[in-house]
């Protein structure tokens, strides 16, 4: 029956389907089942998809509490890379929230945990207008090529095409439009002339205005890449919004690379509410942007946080 998903016993399911007006007489010639399966604890694991407890055991999909196969290869992929670099005496790949859809996940998973299935959601990202499909490889080229996971060649079109972009992009914000030019495109638009000439940047900024039209003002029109272009076009009409994004981005990136020591007593610590002690404890986060992401701690306890951490650091170089 359209819309009828049960795991119930077979008896029941007959209950339930004769309870329809006309099917008070069916019978039920293959029952619905359901796949249950158990799952660890994911904030008992690092970011990395470590095991806190057990050095070198990796732990990826339904295990980790998702559902969905997406959920699961995206785990899949950092576990066995991770698991690789292990084996090879090297720093664990690590994607953060700002890295891309996967670093939400993992985040979401081994920081606040899950009382049921999770699914990736994109609403669950802060930065979404930055995690784009246009702009992954830019994003994330770089991590694969360093985990030997990219090709050189790989990694050179990427360098390439990033070098392409500032380049166009820079250029742009510096180069005003042909005033001439401008004024007769906007005659033949019905829009009225603007006091002060635009840079080629700003007029890609107006509603309607492609990278065609704006060449059409440039004193020296450059030829781009249609991948470029794109980001050209993106980068303008968005740029207020992802210039928020990026600073924020910047902030969380502080709190991500403050470490906080693996022994650090939060039970002792002075100034954080009991609540706050104890999640600690008990998630032991790895840096402050993660602590700051555990439900019930709040950002008094975060400041508290750091400046325990702080003081360790200073212990330590004293010595």
């Amino acid at each position: 029956i359209q819309g009828l998903s049960t795991s119930m016993p077979e008896d029941i399911q007959q209950e339930i389907v004769h309870t329809v007006p006309g099917l008070e007489h069916a019978e039920i010639m293959r029952s619905a089942y359901a796949i249950e399966y158990d799952c660890i604890d994911p904030t008992q694991l690092r970011l990395s998809l470590a095991s806190k407890h057990i050095e070198g055991l990796y732990f990826a999909g339904q295990i980790n509490g998702t559902s969905g196969y997406e959920e699961a290869a995206a785990q899949g992929i950092v576990a066995g890379i991770n698991a690789s670099l292990w084996l090879r005496g090297k720093e664990p790949m690590v994607l953060h929230r700002n890295d891309g859809y996967i670093g939400v996940l993992i985040d979401d998973l081994v920081t606040k945990g899950t009382e049921e299935p999770y699914r990736m959601m994109t609403s669950r990202a802060e930065y979404r207008l930055l995690l784009r499909q246009d702009n992954a490889d830019l994003r994330l080229t770089e991590r694969g090529y360093e985990a030997g996971l990219a090709t050189r060649q790989r990694y050179e079109v990427m360098l390439s095409k990033r070098n392409e972009l500032n380049l166009e992009l820079h250029r742009m914000k510096h180069t005003n439009a042909l005033r001439g030019e401008l004024i007769a495109m906007l005659l033949e638009r019905g829009e009225p002339s603007p006091k002060k000439t635009p840079t080629l940047f700003e007029l890609l900024k107006r509603e309607g205005m492609g990278l065609e039209d704006v060449r059409r003002c440039d004193p020296n029109p450059a030829s781009v890449s249609p991948a470029v272009a794109e980001q050209l076009s993106i980068e303008a009409r968005y740029e207020g919004y992802i210039q928020k994004q990026q600073n924020e981005v910047e902030r969380f990136k502080r709190l991500e690379n403050h470490r906080i020591p693996v022994d650090l007593d939060y039970l002792g610590m002075r100034g954080l509410r009991t609540e706050a002690q104890q999640k600690l404890a008990k998630r032991r986060p790895e840096n402050i942007g993660q602590a700051a992401r555990i439900s019930g701690v709040s950002p008094a306890d975060v400041a508290v946080l750091l400046i325990a951490v702080q003081k360790r650091e200073r212990e330590a170089e004293s010595v």
